[in-house]
């Protein structure tokens, strides 16, 4: 092994170990990485910052871009009413928003199918009291499985197309992943529709208190005069009041000392974690009070769920520093946490992706100050849209979709849907590009140059002699099982489109080295490099179900690992029997 090949890979596991650990900004690791292989030699200066100008970026950012307007469009609110009087059995609610949300993963990225089909999901969850946990990760899983089915429906996708384009001059038409991808995709969502309501029973008690009850939130509150918690030591708190303390403030000083010898007084202010619903309780009976609101109670006040999206402007910001919210007199009240470990005040908890918010404060300035800081409200307070105008996006999406389909280049395509829905102002290009994903942007180009390196130093041809060993080569059978095995073994800790340029020079290699066509080894890539339903931090749809669905880590492998096993089968069976 070439000194280039050595230090690719060291350098390719590295950054694999920091995306997986979620410590660093993505978009750092990936500059970093971008610049290290440079500074390793493994590719001229010039190719530095090619990956800004693939075709795989340009049309993602199209994408985004019109997903932007379809997200403010309200044409599957009536059809969520309508679903809803129907009164359907709790399998077909969740059955049928996770088939709308696999759909419109069909034509955009995953999170814009999550976060437009999520408020539908959560709207029928409440008037057909269906618990939150039975739905929110299906619609998750639904969005991953349905970006199986076209070139668009993930940058997986994409840049597997890109490098048989490049490999044999043809890439994949549109719907050619549809053949592998549509019967997994019906196969995965019915399977965990079905799982879901054995995993997560409906509790007993009443419909008022579905849903947000299970998920644990952190909040500060004053002790009052009256409050049954005067005199009780915080070690005690568990077990009587079924709340975790965390801090004791005492004369805005914190209280020190051993947790079994510090007792509540009057006047004191209390940092715990527990049940939304044990909190609204002891507020019922003036056990806990929040501090009145700085502008006094207003008739148009209301308390909405936020989620921190990760294009979201507040990642990594603490509470104290939220000037979007505090500048428009929203009170942020609670704060339900992936973070394991809570330090300081309330306002000095930092967020992260997946963290939801509870705000109270003027309807208005709630939604403008979501709008601006880019989280998704888990109850929409946006105005509707006049119903003429919410098919235009849509019928202009569609039109992109059937002249990508056609032949036409897709960020060609998408182009033209930008243009003409910017000429009829349902798109304002420079607000929208401000508030791209960026670091997904910008983790997809700075990893293209890695990822043709691993072609160019030979580092894909050296991998693919040690896989051989592993696996006979001469059957592609044999080697698209262990391509799509790896793929499924990585996404649930990388992001799926660093899978595909990782595996994708290794997939051309095996296919290269067998004599076969590439195509069913790519196939296989994209596959498993959307198949992801282990871990809540493989890709960002699983960790913003994780936090609004309240569940725990072990709920994704509990219900991943049977869809995991039976779409690997179902994919390896159907790659053999389309592209074989």
């Amino acid at each position: 092994m070439s000194f280039e090949q050595a230090s690719l890979l060291i350098l390719l596991l590295a950054m694999l170990i920091f995306f997986s650990l979620d410590r660093i900004r993505i978009e750092v690791v990936s500059i970093a990485g971008l610049l290290g292989g440079h500074a390793l030699g493994l590719y001229p200066a010039e190719q530095i910052f090619t990956g800004f100008a693939s075709p795989v970026v340009i049309t993602v950012v199209e994408i985004l871009l019109i997903v932007q307007v379809l997200a403010r469009a309200k044409l599957f609110d009536s059809l969520a009413a309508r679903f809803a009087a129907a009164r359907p059995s709790g399998f077909k609610v969740i059955a049928g928003t996770s088939a709308l949300a696999g759909f419109m993963s069909i034509f955009m990225n995953n999170i814009g199918a999550f976060a437009i089909t999520l408020p539908v999901a959560l709207r029928l969850g409440t008037v057909l009291t269906i618990p939150r946990r039975q739905l929110v990760m299906p619609v998750s899983f639904a969005a991953l499985l349905g970006g199986l089915v076209s070139l668009i429906g993930t940058p997986a996708n994409l840049l597997v197309s890109d490098a048989l384009a490049k490999a044999t001059g043809t890439g994949f038409h549109f719907f050619d992943f549809a053949y592998v991808g549509l019967p997994v995709a019906i196969v995965g969502i019915l399977l965990i529709a079905f799982r879901v309501q054995h995993l997560f029973p409906e509790p007993d008690e009443t419909p008022a208190t579905i849903s947000p009850a299970a998920r644990r939130i952190v909040v500060e509150r004053r002790i009052p005069d009256v409050s049954p918690l005067i005199g009780v030591r915080l070690t005690d708190c568990p077990a009587r009041f079924a709340i975790k303390p965390y801090a004791l403030i005492r004369d805005d000083n914190f209280a020190f000392g051993p947790l079994d010898q510090l007792v509540i007084e009057p006047g004191d202010v209390l940092l715990a974690e527990g049940a939304d619903a044990t909190f609204a309780d002891l507020a019922a009976t003036r056990a806990l009070m929040a501090d009145a609101h700085a502008l006094g109670l207003q008739p148009d006040f209301t308390r909405i769920e936020a989620v921190v999206m990760p294009e979201s402007t507040l990642v990594g910001s603490r509470v104290r520093s939220l000037e979007v919210f505090h500048s428009r007199g929203v009170a942020v009240t609670a704060l339900s946490m992936r973070a394991p470990r809570i330090e300081g005040r309330f306002l000095d908890l930092q967020l992260s992706i997946g963290d939801i918010l509870t705000l109270e404060g003027p309807r208005i300035a709630i939604g403008e100050a979501l709008e601006e800081s880019e989280c998704l409200p888990l109850a929409s307070t946006a105005p509707s849209e006049p119903a003429l105008l919410s098919w235009r996006p849509f019928a202009l999406f569609a039109c992109g979709v059937a002249a990508s389909a056609a032949g036409l280049r897709p960020d060609v395509a998408f182009a033209g849907v930008v243009l003409v829905l910017a000429l009829l102002n349902h798109l304002n290009i420079r607000q929208a590009m401000a508030d791209l994903n960026w670091p997904i942007i910008i983790m997809l180009a700075a990893m293209i140059p890695i990822g043709q390196a691993v072609a160019s130093t030979g580092a894909a041809e050296t991998i693919a002699g040690w896989l051989s060993l592993v696996v006979p080569i001469t059957h592609p059978l044999f080697g698209i099982a262990l391509i799509l095995f790896l793929a499924m073994a990585l996404t649930p800790f990388v992001n799926n489109a660093s899978v595909a340029i990782v595996l994708t020079p290794i997939a051309l290699e095996f296919a290269r080295a067998g004599r076969h066509a590439p195509d069913a080894y790519l196939i296989a890539v994209a596959a498993g490099a959307s198949l992801d339903f282990l871990t809540p931090f493989g890709h960002h749809n699983n960790t913003l179900a994780m936090g609004i669905g309240g569940y725990r880590f072990g709920d994704f492998l509990r219900a991943g690992w049977p869809l995991a096993v039976a779409t690997y089968g179902l994919a390896l069976l159907l790659t053999g029997l389309f592209w074989l």
